[in-house]
C-alpha cells in the first residue's frame, strides 16, 4: 500500500518510473536494516 505508484505505471518518462523504483527499494532496504538493529 505504501508504494501506490509503482503497480500502476502513472509517470510517462521511463527515468522518473525508475527513480520511484529505486527510491521504493532503498526505503524498502531501510525499513528492513532498522528491523534487524
Amino acid at each position: 500500500n505504501r508504494a501506490r505508484r509503482l503497480p500502476v505505471r502513472y509517470e510517462r518518462r521511463a527515468d522518473i518510473y525508475e527513480a520511484f523504483t529505486f527510491l521504493q527499494a532503498s526505503l524498502i532496504t531501510l525499513r528492513q536494516i532498522r528491523r534487524f538493529c
